[in-house]
């Protein structure tokens, strides 16, 4: 059996694991999230801990990828996730306009970005965006959509970053 499904998931108070036949869900302080749980995926609470196991040797893969969405369903009810970005750059500014994002990136006109649901963006200062929420994969979608609109360059470094981000820099052009 992989590694990864062997490790049970242990429930934090406060989370509630809902297994169906065709589904699991997980509800916390945080939110509920749900799963689709594929055919051969068995999943058990023993002692406050989920447990999973797969009926066939082929479907073993899939037991650890369950096993791994599962658990991050569950952190995320009970803490949620988060994703800084950073904004660098002469006048490059993010605010917050209501429950939508406003950056301006040097562009002839600000960005507006709208929070959907489920997400909470926050601008700690002018130059920190905050992306928060209980769905890892929804953050880190949302966290990268916003980097897109202007991503750092190589030369000087502007543009918008994730806070652990390296920007590997070039040398500029010699004459």
């Amino acid at each position: 059996m992989s590694r990864v499904a062997k490790k049970p998931i242990a429930l934090p108070k406060g989370v509630e694991l809902n297994i169906q036949d065709t589904s699991v869900s997980a509800k916390g302080p945080k939110g509920t999230l749900s799963l689709v749980k594929p055919a051969g995926v068995q999943i058990a609470i023993e002692d406050g801990n989920a447990v999973l196991s797969a009926n066939d040797a082929s479907l073993i893969p899939m037991t650890g990828t369950v096993r791994a969405i599962l658990a991050n369903m569950v952190k995320g009810v009970s803490e949620g996730f988060e994703r800084k970005l950073e904004l660098v750059g002469v006048g490059y500014r993010a605010a917050m306009q209501g429950k939508d994002l406003s950056l301006s990136l040097g562009f002839s006109h600000p960005v507006v970005f709208e929070a959907p649901e489920g997400i909470t963006l926050s601008t700690p200062t002018q130059t920190e965006v905050l992306v928060q929420g209980a769905d890892k994969q929804r953050v880190g979608e949302i966290a990268a959509k916003i980097r897109a609109v202007r991503p750092p360059e190589p030369y000087k470094g502007k543009g918008v970053k994730y806070s652990d981000e390296v920007i590997i820099r070039k040398e500029a052009k010699k004459a």
